[in-house]
């Protein structure tokens, strides 16, 4: 049982998460998970967010549809299945402690590398979505944060206006596989886990929401510099979490 401050920062980490969701279309699963595994093992978080993620995607892309890059769609989907299939046998045969510091590496690097770099603008080839794809799928079903690995690609592939309906999109058909994939393996039948999807829901609603409402008023490079400034400071968190396992 969680105390009431523990529910306190699982519901301020969800609606965190997914008010930066309906801003960006992408980023709840690398918010939250780095702030749940404070308060839930990452084999409880990871399916948690992941059917949030899937009720949110759904709202939110089935109001752009018509904007989908949908050549990009057919492109990665064969490979982010292949490395979803991967980053599943991982999840549930890895230790929780190499899971937690791969994560929390994973989360600072990619924060301080956007946070850094210059931003990039000419088209890259198609056949990035070879190595996207995998490595996406298996970060996504590892620790649900394959979205900022999507979107390196699909924000040199697609025209801006189809950005974030294509990144819906695709996280939406991730979430899909591993919605197969965790009921395979009994992800889906951890005890509470349906309750806090219930509980949580909500929380998961207003945040979209508000996010995306914002969508529309906040200037997008304020907007990505202090996601990633968020994520930085949560990557630290969780590879001290996992230092002290």
């Amino acid at each position: 049982m969680h105390s009431w401050v523990d529910w306190a920062g699982i519901a301020s980490a969800v609606f965190a998460a997914y008010t930066i969701f309906g801003l960006t279309g992408f980023g709840s699963a690398v918010v939250a998970v780095p702030i749940l595994v404070h308060f839930v093992p990452l084999t409880f978080a990871v399916p948690l967010v992941m059917l949030l993620d899937f009720v949110s995607t759904l709202a939110v892309g089935s109001l752009n549809w018509r904007l989908v890059a949908r050549q990009e769609i057919v492109r990665l989907l064969p490979f982010m299945i292949t490395g979803i299939v991967v980053g599943v046998t991982l999840l549930v045969k890895v230790e929780a402690r190499l899971l937690l510091l791969t994560l929390g590496v994973f989360v600072l690097s990619n924060a301080l590398w956007n946070l850094l770099r210059r931003a990039q603008t000419q088209p890259i080839s198609p056949w990035w979505s070879v190595p996207t794809g995998v490595t996406g799928g298996v970060f996504s079903a590892l620790f649900g944060t394959g979205g900022p690995i999507y979107t390196t690609y699909l924000a040199r592939r697609v025209e801006p206006a189809s950005f974030r309906a294509t990144t819906v999109t695709i996280i939406l058909m991730s979430g899909v596989v591993r919605l197969l994939t965790f009921g395979s393996t009994g992800l889906l039948r951890q005890p509470g886990l349906w309750t806090h999807w219930l509980w949580l829901l909500p929380v998961c609603g207003i945040g979209v929401y508000v996010g995306s409402k914002l969508h529309t008023r906040l200037p997008p490079p304020v907007v990505r510099r202090a996601l990633f400034a968020l994520l930085a400071l949560s990557g630290a968190g969780v590879i001290a979490r996992g230092l002290t396992l």
